[in-house]
């Protein structure tokens, strides 16, 4: 096959995306595919036109490539790709959407029975989202003494809290917040990556990033990726530094209780398949309990607190994704190959 891989861009994960764009290149390439590894660049369109690949593989990250652009352009120029639609990238991006989607799931695919047991183990996060117009045209900052409130119940138990953008990825942007003083400081940088921020009750507990694999009741979970950082919490500098942090696949045993692994995997299929995603994607998670809560020390009353998904996440060498293929014993170029037909199948 002729295949496109498109990777780069102008995002601030750029560089990310390169290093993902390289590794998709070199396992295309070893298994014989003519492979055109592309930058996003204005003279993209007209070298798509030209070369007429027989499928594209998205290795983009951030805005332009997980929030339906690049999508919408393969769309449109009739090539197929790996991944979810254009209109499944755009919903998935904002991350406030995803409660909303997950209950909306839900109420349609299960039984009141069910639907109960399922909410028992899957932490849904209601965000408050605070858009940059609100402050500079509403005087919103005038009211962020709301926040610790008693009187404010969407976040249920104040601070500690977690500010970040509602879109973007690889933690930029985002921080724990202890106390009203270090609350401005913190929204004005995750302004600086996005004209939203979302603000969130701290989950403590067990950071974990479950792959998933296919589309709608095919799709399957792999085995649970555990990030253990050293110090502090999975931002950007552990992202980029692997002497920062520690990973498990599969978790450890003390870690997690037993029955925490199928309720961990039912809630990321619930995720993917709520938003109607396809092929691939990267769920992440905390299983633990809200900050201040009273069981927060008990482990087997903890739930699995869905952060976000990733519609193109990352395929460096050091990612969570390739992390999990090589626990589970599955060969990454080979499930690359087999995701790229399927697309030209679908097309």
């Amino acid at each position: 096959m002729k295949i496109a891989v498109l990777m780069g861009g102008t995002s601030f994960e750029r560089e990310f995306s390169l290093e993902s764009g390289r590794n998709v290149t070199r396992l295309l390439e070893s298994l014989g595919h003519t492979v055109l590894p592309l930058d996003t660049t204005p003279q993209l369109v007209q070298t798509l036109r030209e070369q007429k690949p027989d499928a594209a593989y998205i290795a983009l990250h951030g805005k332009t490539g997980e929030d339906g652009t690049i999508c919408s352009l393969l769309e449109f120029l009739g090539i197929p790709f790996v991944g979810s639609s254009a209109g499944v990238c755009r919903m998935a991006w904002n991350k406030s959407v995803l409660p909303h989607a997950v209950l909306a799931y839900l109420n349609a695919n299960t039984t009141t029975s069910s639907y109960t047991s399922m909410l028992a183990r899957i932490g849904l996060i209601n965000a408050i989202n605070l858009p940059t117009d609100g402050f500079k045209e509403m005087g919103l900052a005038t009211a962020l003494d709301l926040v610790d409130s008693p009187a404010n119940k969407r976040l249920s138990c104040g601070y500690p809290l977690v500010v970040k953008p509602a879109r973007g990825g690889s933690a930029m942007g985002i921080a724990r917040v202890d106390n009203k003083e270090q609350l401005a400081i913190a929204l004005l940088d995750a302004l600086s990556f996005d004209n939203e921020v979302l603000l969130e009750p701290w989950i403590n507990g067990v950071e974990l990033a479950v792959t998933v694999l296919g589309s709608g009741s095919n799709a399957y979970a792999l085995a649970p990726v555990e990030i253990a950082p050293k110090q502090g919490f999975f931002n950007t500098d552990a992202r980029l530094d692997s002497e920062l942090v520690d990973y498990y696949c599969p978790p450890r045993p003390a870690s997690l209780p037993a029955t925490a692994l199928d309720a961990i995997k039912l809630a990321a299929v619930s995720v993917h398949r709520a938003f109607g995603c396809r092929d691939l994607s990267r769920v992440d998670m905390i299983w633990g309990h809200k900050a201040n809560a009273k069981q927060d020390t008990n482990m087997s009353d903890a739930k699995a607190y869905v952060l976000e998904i990733n519609t193109s996440p990352g395929m460096t060498e050091h990612s969570l994704v390739p992390m999990a293929c090589k626990a589970e014993d599955i060969n990454l170029a080979t499930l690359l190959e087999r995701l790229l037909k399927e697309a030209i199948a679908r097309a």
